[in-house]
């Protein structure tokens, strides 16, 4: 069976089923004359399972876990339900403070939120977590790269340009020429290289995308 036909089988995307193939938790056979992936029914069975976990929220290492037989289903799942209730109580506890806060602020210039935050700090201490701003999105993991490869090719752009400048008024011996014009084309290589490889790196985690199963 294709890639192709496990997607429409399972519902889920191609990037989620390589992604659960680099996570160990799928390991299909490969066509020993081409290296081709050859999904069995028993894959398609085991991405149901995983489907089913994933949109119930479990971590991907408890269904590591469970595959190995180091954790039993019950287990997974007493586990789960506490985590559950526990953010429960964390939602219970962010909508209290929006009521409040809606109720005593009457608008963003007035706001006190460093009061707000003390008091977010200090319910924190005693176990409740709150959005963690440092999370950054994909798109923002990307700009970093986006920006050091620009900069980087611009300047080896310059460098080249400068040696043919220098050629053209002083010219070199062909050989020297050649060797100089091959660092700034290697260094851009790599850059290109690294730029594809961190690109990929950020692409590779597993989609969010409940609404598409």
């Amino acid at each position: 069976m294709k890639i192709n036909e496990v997607e429409q089988a399972v519902g889920i995307t191609k990037k989620n089923i390589r992604f659960y193939e680099q996570q160990g938790l799928l390991k299909p056979l490969r066509n020993a004359e081409n290296g081709y992936r050859n999904y069995t029914e028993e894959d398609v069975v085991t991405l149901h399972k995983i489907k089913l976990l994933r949109k119930l929220l479990i971590p991907i290492d408890e269904i590591r876990k469970l595959q190995e037989n180091q954790l039993s289903l019950s287990d997974c799942l007493e586990r789960h339900m506490i985590y559950l209730s526990h953010e429960e109580k964390n939602l219970t506890v962010i909508h209290q403070m929006c009521s409040r806060i809606r109720e005593q602020e009457s608008n963003l210039a007035s706001l006190d939120a460093a009061s707000y935050l003390t008091e977010m700090k200090q319910i924190e201490r005693e176990g409740m977590r709150f959005l963690n701003i440092a999370v950054q999105d994909r798109k923002k993991k990307k700009k970093g790269p986006w920006i050091a490869a620009i900069v980087m090719l611009a300047l080896m752009g310059l460098v080249m340009a400068m040696f043919v400048w220098g050629e053209m008024e002083d010219p070199l011996p062909i050989g020297l020429f050649a060797v100089l014009m091959c660092i700034p084309v290697v260094v851009i290589a790599g850059v290109l290289i690294a730029l594809r490889q961190r690109l990929a790196e950020i692409e590779k985690g597993e989609e969010d995308e409940a609404s598409k199963y």
